[in-house]
């Protein structure tokens, strides 16, 4: 399934090993975005604890509803973050193979 940039925009959860560090993040274009935390070209937290693998991501048709989403996730307790990501990635495997291609 290949994700291109569109009007709207995606929600993601990066992590640097199961059960580890999350970041909530939002952008347009996932792959772009993802591409550049496992690359180190983006700077910050993810760079910091070496969070590069994709455990979860919500598509969404405006990017102002994924602003909103993204707003909501950071404001959860981690325990919550953590059953969103087993809901759907209960082997907290990388994701981005999934999108990339």
């Amino acid at each position: 399934m290949t994700l291109s940039p569109m009007r709207g925009g995606f929600v993601y959860i990066l992590t640097n090993r199961p059960n580890g560090t999350l970041y909530v993040g939002v952008t347009s274009d996932i792959v772009r975005r993802v591409w550049e935390h496992r690359e180190g070209v983006a700077d910050g937290f993810t760079k910091q604890y070496g969070l590069k693998t994709l455990v979860h991501f919500e598509r969404f048709d405006d990017i102002a509803t994924a602003i909103q989403r993204e707003k909501t996730l950071k404001h959860w307790s981690r325990a919550w973050k953590v059953a969103l990501v087993l809901e759907a990635n209960p082997g907290w495997r990388d994701l981005y193979d999934e999108i990339a291609r």
